[in-house]
Order: structure tokens, then C-alpha cells, then sequence
């Protein structure tokens, strides 16, 4: 079965979110999401652009989170927890945040986005370029780099992909080289294009 049915069947062909029917989609949980029926909700295209796009954000699209909070599996209360923490200045969804209970790591991953911060306490991470990097983007070293306490030498050209964000500090990001989690340094990185 593929994914895809596996979530049609799970939400019994509904978005998982605001329960419409229509333009139903494979929604991946950014940023550090392991992908397949865990890390994955169905969602309509309503949802999925106003997540991407919070221009695109009507609130009282998300009165629907009242249901979708409550869901027993972890990408959907992620996602819920979110879109509340997005929400919170409109009074309501500061009360169902207020409710609503996370397991440790699920709040973890959900603080991930970014989304409980206000745009003024949001730290914008930069790459060498000056492009705007975000969770789960892929990057390449510009330079070769020595990893403090190994003996290993990131080289240069290396690709770095599904980094994470030091939300306190815009010049720290975290990637996978080889086997090892490190720790970069934004000024010695270039953003990946999609297709790269």
C-alpha cells in the first residue's frame, strides 16, 4: 500500500486537519519528520497552503483545530499545536493551547518550526549568500571544516541536508556529516536549490 492510501485509510478520506473531503494531499511534518504514515498527515490544499504560506492564514479556517487537536497520532497534534501557536494572538486558540497536552518530545519537534515565537523573537539564520536558511533545508560547505573535538575535517563541497536551527543563535545550525551531528557555522555554508 502506499502512503498515501495508508492516510486515506487512517483519516478515512479526510483532511486530517479541517476534515474536508476535497484535494486531499500527503502532507510531510517539517523539519526533522522521519517521512511515511508517522511523520506524514493528509491534509487539503486549504491547509497545506495556509501552513507554508501564513500570508495566506484565515483564522477562523483553523476553528477546526478544536477536533484536530485531540488526534491520537503525532503529526497532526504537531501540526495543531503549530497553527494554535501561530494563532495565539486571536485570544481563542491561546485557550485551546492552554488544553491541549504534548509529550515532551512531540513539543520539541513542534517548537522546531519556529511558529510559538513572535516575528520579533524570531532569529533569522543566513547563509554565506545572505539566502534565508530554514529547518530541513540542505546546504553545501563552502569551505573545509574541523570538527572541534575529532579528528575529522568536514571538506569542502560536502552536502548537509535536513539541517536544524539553533534558536538562540543565527549563526548556529546543526547537520548530519556521515555519521556525525555537527554543529556549522552559517558563514561557511551555501543553500541547496530543491532540485540539487
Amino acid at each position: 500500500m502506499s502512503l498515501q492510501q495508508d492516510l486515506e485509510n487512517r483519516s478515512g478520506n479526510k483532511c486530517e486537519l479541517c476534515a474536508a473531503t476535497n484535494n486531499l494531499a500527503v502532507y510531510e511534518v517539517k523539519p526533522t519528520s522521519t517521512g511515511g504514515v508517522d511523520g506524514s498527515l493528509l491534509a487539503c490544499e486549504t491547509c497545506i497552503d495556509q501552513i507554508e504560506n501564513p500570508e495566506n492564514t484565515d483564522v477562523n479556517h483553523w476553528r477546526c483545530l478544536n477536533d484536530a487537536m485531540w488526534s491520537e497520532f503525532r503529526a497532526v497534534k504537531v501540526v495543531a499545536w503549530r497553527m494554535l501557536s501561530r494563532l495565539k494572538n486571536e485570544g481563542w486558540p491561546k485557550d485551546l493551547l492552554d488544553m491541549m497536552y504534548l509529550e515532551d518530545d512531540d513539543v520539541r519537534f513542534a517548537k522546531e518550526s519556529g511558529d510559538h515565537l513572535d516575528e520579533s523573537e524570531k532569529i533569522i539564520h543566513r547563509d554565506a549568500n545572505g539566502a534565508i536558511l530554514q529547518a530541513g533545508d540542505s546546504v553545501v560547505l563552502i569551505k573545509d571544516l574541523k570538527v572541534k573535538g575529532s579528528s575529522m575535517v568536514a571538506k569542502q563541497g560536502t552536502a548537509v541536508r535536513r539541517i536544524s536551527l539553533d534558536h538562540e543563535n543565527e549563526k548556529y545550525i546543526e547537520g548530519r556529516v556521515g555519521s556525525t551531528q555537527i554543529v556549522i557555522i552559517t558563514d561557511y555554508v551555501k543553500k541547496m536549490a530543491e532540485k540539487e
